[in-house]
């Protein structure tokens, strides 16, 4: 089990403790609050892994503090509710939640939620992390991103998948991304060799797939 941090936030004090303790026992470091304020203070003070929020706490709904920590700094949530009407879960859903559990909860139904979480939260985070990588190498330079338009236009792929082919045979040939880009853009004889060449590269990576 990890050490994760978990932000818990409930206003039934009862339940805070008896879910805070079990989730310590196994082995995850634990912040409580009991009201929507306190909640995001702690979220934005101490950045957690995950949130656990009830939905109807004084103040500030659950949902409101899963959005606003959502935004900054970037922590996703999961629900508890006594409530389970669907107009409830169809916000907590459009909100982002992680997941969605109907109150009584105890930690044996809890854990297995955040870990599930925080999977997707990771997932999440790595596909973000590539996208930026993308744009701001694509941005930072125009050979590369002539080199990556004219792997698309050839391949009819996705720029993402142009990307990573691209970048992937020059590592493969101990090369910088920018001179492979600038060999292709200048063209000559040897375009199309070398394109189809990057693309063999691509398919024996993936196993066929792009």
């Amino acid at each position: 089990m990890g050490k994760a941090k978990i932000l818990v936030a409930d206003d039934d004090t009862a339940m805070l403790a008896m879910l805070g303790n079990g989730l310590r026992s196994a082995g995850y470091e634990v912040i409580t609050a009991t009201n929507g304020e306190e909640a995001l203070d702690l979220g934005r003070g101490q950045k957690p892994d995950l949130a656990v929020l009830d939905i109807r706490m004084p103040g500030i709904f659950g949902i409101e503090v899963a959005r606003r920590l959502r935004e900054s700094p970037g922590i996703d949530s999961i629900f508890l509710s006594a409530y389970s009407d669907k107009e409830v879960v169809e916000l907590a859903t459009r909100e982002g939640a992680m997941s969605y559990l109907v109150k009584p909860v105890n930690p044996d139904q809890l854990i297995p939620a955040i870990e599930a979480a925080l999977g997707r939260s990771a997932d999440i985070r790595r596909l973000h992390e590539k996208e930026v990588l993308l744009t701001d190498t694509i941005k930072s330079n125009r050979e590369i991103s002539v080199a990556i338009g004219m792997y698309m236009e050839k391949f009819n792929t996705r720029e993402q998948d142009a990307f990573f082919a691209l970048r992937d045979y020059a590592r493969s040939k101990s090369r910088k991304l920018v001179d492979l880009a600038r060999q292709l853009v200048k063209g000559g004889e040897g375009r199309e060799r070398l394109l189809k060449t990057i693309r063999r590269d691509r398919s024996t990576r993936t196993g066929g797939h792009q």
